[in-house]
Formats: C-alpha cells, structure tokens, sequence
C-alpha cells in the first residue's frame, strides 16, 4: 500500500535551507542532498512505518551521506512531513510543529 505524502510548507524551508547550504560548500553538493531526501522521502511514501518513533508519535529518517533528519507524522493512509532538518539542531526548532 503506498500512502500520500504532504510535505508542509516549513519542511520545504528546511529542504531549500539544506540545499542552500550544501551548494555553498560544492556547486552541486546542494542537488545531491535533495537526490537523497527524495530517495528517503520515496521509502516513507511506500512505508512510512519503517521508521521509528521518537517525540509525540513523529517519526524520524536520516537522510544518509547528509547530516540531516526527515521528521513526519502519519495518519490512516498519509505521512506528512513536518521537517528536514540538521541532526545538531535542537529538537525544540521541529517540536513545535507537532501541534499545527
């Protein structure tokens, strides 16, 4: 069963904040990131209880090569994505999303 994936607006901050800040580092850093978050974010759209819970019923899934987490909630048949974030960032910046 694939479940539908919403990405919420704060998250695509967080990807352009992601991509703005590998790109800095390496022309082309920044789209090999986003390659990677769209694989992960693939995997949690065919199964998004593959990955584990951590704070209020969000789950989490690293990013891999990247320093970054995907953090989302799923409900029935979708999973929607709170946050793409650093891995040192503290959790209050995404916790607050959880009430929305």
């Amino acid at each position: 069963m694939s479940y539908f994936l919403i990405i919420r607006p704060e998250a695509e901050a967080d990807l352009a904040e992601g991509f703005n800040w590998c790109e800095e580092r390496r022309t082309g850093l920044g789209f090999e990131f986003l390659n990677r978050v769209n694989l992960v974010l693939s995997k949690i759209e065919e199964n998004p209880l593959r990955y584990s819970g951590t704070y209020q019923n969000v789950r989490l899934a690293l990013v891999g090569k990247f320093p970054y987490k995907i953090l989302y909630l799923v409900e029935e048949d979708q999973a929607e994505v709170i946050g793409v974030v650093h891995v040192k960032r503290s959790p209050q910046f995404w916790q607050k999303r959880v009430s929305k």
